[in-house]
């Protein structure tokens, strides 16, 4: 637990009535809280920000034919972030990364926002994904290392609310900034908090250990395999988005390039969902992969099917916030509930809200109906994802932090993409784009089952001596 005067292996725990928000806001944590928070809801703003500004910002530089690659370079350049910011964590402490991930995702909106054509927008992104990447590992290092584990819960959960605010006003903000600004301040208005986040972690990272964990454990190719696995990565979202038989070429080249990528990236087990670590990290990416892809098709449907404007047609992207954000908070006020059991009742909850989604797919029932269901989606992932990242600091020792919230990243990231472009190819073999049901009713469903083997996996994060 961290103390004024420095670092020290052990931590108190507090008594068990005391407030978990509090607990985060103590006297030795409340800048690291304030400086963690600001960083993630800046990330959050720009994740939710940028979507709306590209339209405007392509055009103006002439890059519609580039249009998709300032998304897939983002998401190329994280999974090799994720895997450096994991090595620098498990040999060096979180230090460097968590004061390099800002510094790039600082520089990253600075080159973006003075882009003067589509390649140096491309390159600005490399950096803000390389950022990202970097920053998220590290936040889970650090949170080891600071919060007792009767804490963890409520970080986690703040972590989750820090995506509220992005998510119910970053679009809206950005297409203002865009209107009447200019798209450029969509990156460059971000720079100040940037510095500011940098400015409220300082302080802590002056007494943190150089080598918390000590020597991490030697992985050797483990760069290479990230590099391999962001280009199939970046392959497989390409064809995904292009769905046609020129492209499946090109998918099969982005799985050659990842399966032996992820015997390296990822502990070994996980695609087989052994007991304990492996499973927690599959658990991760069923849960992200069902509920992106659903989510990602849902303003669409509501368009073609329910002819909605694209205000209403967000509005349950909102309301899927609201009860990801209550799930998180109700999580976080019980850290002694079994996380396997809060795990479970979030896939179920998730299941649930998928199979109700699917009545936005008709156009009989009401528009309005989709909302209950979605924020029951919502609240399912916020129960999970907490419980999720608390247990995979359980189970990993502390040379291996950095490499397992590395491996949970790429998991997230991978499930992801691969089940929204099944979405795609759905979309463009058994519906259209004006006429998506046939293709929502199938995705759905099919995600609703993905949530409930989660389910069914939920006991098995428990490692067997748990078990006896």
């Amino acid at each position: 637990m961290l103390h004024p005067g420095g670092v020290t292996a052990t931590a108190a725990q507090p008594p068990a009535g005391a407030s978990r928000s509090s607990a985060l806001w103590a006297r030795d944590r409340r800048f690291t809280t304030a400086g963690l928070l600001l960083l993630i809801t800046i990330a959050a703003f720009e994740a939710m920000s940028v979507g709306t500004a590209m339209p405007t910002m392509v055009a103006e530089l002439r890059g519609e034919a580039l249009y998709s690659w300032p998304f897939t370079a983002f998401l190329a350049a994280s999974v090799i972030g994720t895997v450096v910011s994991g090595r620098l964590g498990d040999t060096r402490g979180p230090r460097l990364p968590l004061i390099g991930g800002p510094v790039l995702f600082g520089a990253g909106l600075l080159v973006a926002g003075m882009a003067p054509g589509m390649t140096v927008l491309l390159a600005g992104r490399v950096l803000q994904g390389l950022a990202a990447g970097v920053e998220i590992v590290a936040v889970y290092i650090l949170v080891a290392l600071v919060y007792p584990e009767r804490d963890r819960p409520a970080v986690f959960g703040a972590v989750s609310a820090a995506w509220v605010l992005p998510a119910l006003i970053g679009p809206t903000v950005a297409g203002l900034i865009t209107q009447h600004v200019g798209w450029r301040w969509v990156f460059l208005g971000l720079m100040p908090f940037v510095l500011l986040g940098i400015v409220l972690l300082v302080p802590l990272l002056r007494r943190l250990p150089e080598s918390p964990a000590g020597e991490g454990g030697t992985r050797p190719g483990v760069l290479a395999a990230a590099v391999a696995a962001a280009v199939g990565l970046s392959a497989l979202t390409w064809a995904a988005q292009h769905p046609a038989a020129a492209t499946a070429l090109l998918a099969a080249g982005g799985l050659a390039l990842l399966a032996p990528a992820l015997r390296r990236l990822l502990p070994a087990g996980t695609l087989t969902a052994a007991r304990g670590l492996p499973t927690v990290v599959f658990a991760r990416g069923l849960l992200a992969g069902s509920f992106f892809a659903v989510e990602a098709y849902l303003p669409l449907t509501l368009t073609a099917v329910h002819g909605a404007s694209p205000a209403l047609a967000g509005l349950p992207l909102t309301v899927g916030a609201l009860g990801w954000a209550a799930g998180s908070w109700w999580q976080g006020r019980r850290p002694d509930f079994p996380r396997d059991r809060l795990l479970r009742a979030g896939f179920v909850l998730l299941a649930v809200g998928l199979v109700g989604t699917t009545v936005a797919a008709f156009a009989a029932p009401p528009y309005w109906l989709v909302l209950p269901v979605w924020t029951a989606a919502g609240a399912g992932m916020g129960l999970a994802m907490p419980s999720v990242g608390v247990r995979l600091l359980q189970l990993s020792p502390p040379a291996d932090r950095g490499f397992n919230s590395a491996a949970m990243q790429i998991w997230d990231m991978l499930l992801s993409a691969a089940c929204i472009g099944f979405g795609g190819v759905l979309l463009v073999t058994i519906a259209s784009v004006g006429a998506p049901t046939p293709a929502v009713v199938t995705l759905n469903l099919l995600m609703a089952a993905v949530a409930l083997a989660g389910a069914a996996l939920a006991t098995r994060t428990n490692t067997p001596a748990e078990v006896s």
